[in-house]
């Protein structure tokens, strides 16, 4: 699958509850103490989608097998953590390798739960975690120039004089004191080598608020100041503690409790489908007797992207894609129906796949 998002934040605010409750399982240990999790904690949960369940009814699968995001729980950063504070080195190598970035922000009080800068204040734990990894990318910048600066001397390097030149498009923003998302690439080319720079800033955010219990469903005071002041990126509210409730829930007492706080989805779900829009991906399925499932591509892509994300054969080898769109497919009641109603089409390889596809592949290997 290969896309995930990493959960940091302060200590103690509610990360490694999160995620035992994202999993429906303890596979990090939540403890009232900074550094507990040491070691990133790494599991897939499933992307809620109805629209799987309903092609799956009608051709009479055997299995549903849902799309699937990665989330990493990385133990707490404190400040100084670009400075190795803490084992601040460790996590930010951690962040490293995620695809976006989930900023836990506690916007609880409780007395029995410690805070390291003394009180509650999200909007101060969200500048320090930014400015950590802004100090991080700056030294990682710094020492790619110079060593840039050397390679690129004989003048014969165009590759590093390339990524050279980008890389002082960006330390200015970055010597501002603000995120390296902030430099827009000028071409597809040149976003791909922002990419390969590995930047921490670089990465897609989404601001999570864990609320006490009674605000689960609307937020409080706190939740609504980063609302307010976070204009470009998602913030999702969520109560860790009530979360962690409803994972041993069945379906059904779930979608009572729920009902009876006021909540039409869980925090769990909103942030699930937040991360799959961050990341710019987009579902199509395969549809069969056997098995419906759900897959995942990031936008824009082919018709031979959808297929090697299946298996790279189909992708080495296609011909063609016997395409559904899935409004088509449920009005007709299935394949059948849609090739009788003409609504089954044969796509190419220039075919820009579109959310909810349903896709056979012809291929050739």
């Amino acid at each position: 699958m290969g896309f995930n998002c990493g959960i940091v934040g302060l200590p103690n605010v509610g990360k490694s509850t999160l995620f035992n409750a994202l999993l429906s399982a303890q596979q990090a240990e939540a403890a009232n103490y900074p550094f507990c999790t040491i070691e990133p904690n790494i599991g897939r949960v499933a992307v809620p989608d109805a629209r799987l369940d309903a092609v799956a009814a009608l051709a009479g699968s055997a299995q549903i097998i849902p799309t699937q995001l990665e989330f990493v729980d990385i133990a707490g950063l404190v400040r100084g953590a670009s400075k190795g504070e803490g084992l601040g080195n460790q996590f930010l190598s951690h962040i490293r390798e995620v695809d976006a970035i989930l900023y836990m922000l506690r916007c609880f009080e409780d007395d029995d739960i410690t805070h390291v800068e003394g009180n509650v204040d999200p909007l101060r734990d969200a500048e320090i975690i930014e400015t950590e990894l802004v100090l991080a990318d700056l030294e990682s910048l710094e020492k790619r120039r110079d060593a840039l600066q050397k390679k690129t001397r004989g003048g014969q390097d165009k590759e590093a004089a390339a990524t050279l030149q980008l890389v002082e498009a960006i330390l200015p923003i970055v010597y501002e004191g603000k995120a390296a998302r902030h430099y827009v690439p000028a071409n597809d080319d040149e976003a791909k080598r922002v990419r390969l720079l590995q930047l921490l800033t670089s990465k897609p955010v989404m601001y999570v608020c864990n609320v006490e219990e009674a605000s689960a469903a609307t937020g409080n005071d706190k939740s609504k100041a980063v609302e307010q002041a976070i204009k470009d990126a998602p913030v999702v509210i969520v109560s860790a503690a009530i979360e962690s409730e409803m994972a041993g829930l069945e379906p059904e007492d779930k979608k009572e409790y729920l009902a009876s706080l006021g909540m039409t989805q869980t925090g769990l779900t909103h942030i699930v489908r937040e991360g799959y829009q961050l990341l710019n991906l987009l579902t199509f399925f395969t549809v069969g007797p056997k098995e419906a499932r759900a897959w995942t591509i990031r936008k824009p892509a082919t018709a031979p992207n959808a297929a090697g994300a299946i298996h790279t054969d189909f992708e080495k080898g296609f011909i063609r894609a016997e395409t559904i769109a899935y409004d088509d497919y449920v009005a007709c009641k299935g394949e059948q129906g849609a090739k009788e109603a003409g609504k089954l089409r044969l796509e190419g390889k220039e075919y820009i796949v579109k959310d909810g596809d349903i896709f056979h592949f012809r291929f050739n290997v």
